[in-house]
């Protein structure tokens, strides 16, 4: 089956069509697979950064608070035991831990095909014939969004996490007019997985890419 889908220019006119491949557009959705793949990078997105201190990472405590037996109190040997104010952590997170899963080259480019696919299917697909601002501004940018939030089939383009554009090639200039509007994002083309374009209403792929 063959897909053809309209190609506009940054008017947001109509300028021709395109056919879509079938290998990379045409794919059945396959739901064990993405959730498979996207918590996977997710979780390899983490940072791990929280930690906390265990009773042997807690300074003092050295001395043993008072004697054994013959106080009337309970025996402790560390002011930096857990149950103590000020002690040590009891099994909290810990900044060793490793998050990173790996992934199938396989399984992450079927992964994609699948969500860009449904995202096809779903008319979430925005074709144009080129993405250029010359003059690098937000202001270029945000208007051609507009644009095309005024068209029914891409009202949301413009609202919350609207836009992805998945550039053919590095463009700083592209980029420097994209990168500031609070509801688009920029990459080149080759570097979409399927967790990103999911974090997107719409995918915006300029002809060349």
């Amino acid at each position: 089956m063959i897909m053809q889908m309209k190609v506009y220019n940054q008017s947001g006119e109509e300028a021709g069509t395109i056919e879509l491949p079938e290998r990379v557009f045409g794919v059945q959705w396959n739901p064990d697979l993405v959730h498979q793949v996207v918590t996977r990078l997710s979780a390899n997105r983490r940072a791990g950064t929280a930690h906390t201190k265990e009773r042997g990472d807690v300074r003092g405590g050295g001395k043993k608070p008072w004697r054994q037996k013959g106080t009337g109190r309970a025996r402790h040997g560390s002011i930096r035991s857990p149950i103590w104010k000020g002690g040590g952590v009891t099994h909290g997170p810990r900044n060793v831990k490793v998050y990173e899963k790996k992934i199938n080259k396989k399984m992450a480019r079927n992964a994609l095909w699948a969500v860009l696919s449904a995202k096809a299917r779903d008319g979430e697909i925005l074709v144009l014939d080129s993405v250029q601002f010359p003059d690098a501004k937000t202001k270029s940018a945000g208007a051609m969004f507009k644009r095309f939030s005024a068209k029914p089939e891409f009202s949301r383009i413009g609202k919350g996490k609207g836009a992805r554009v998945a550039l053919p090639a590095k463009d700083d200039t592209a980029r420097r007019a994209l990168r500031n509007l609070p509801y688009a994002g920029v990459d080149e083309a080759r570097n979409l997985n399927a967790y990103e374009v999911l974090q997107y209403k719409y995918i915006v792929f300029p002809k060349q890419a």
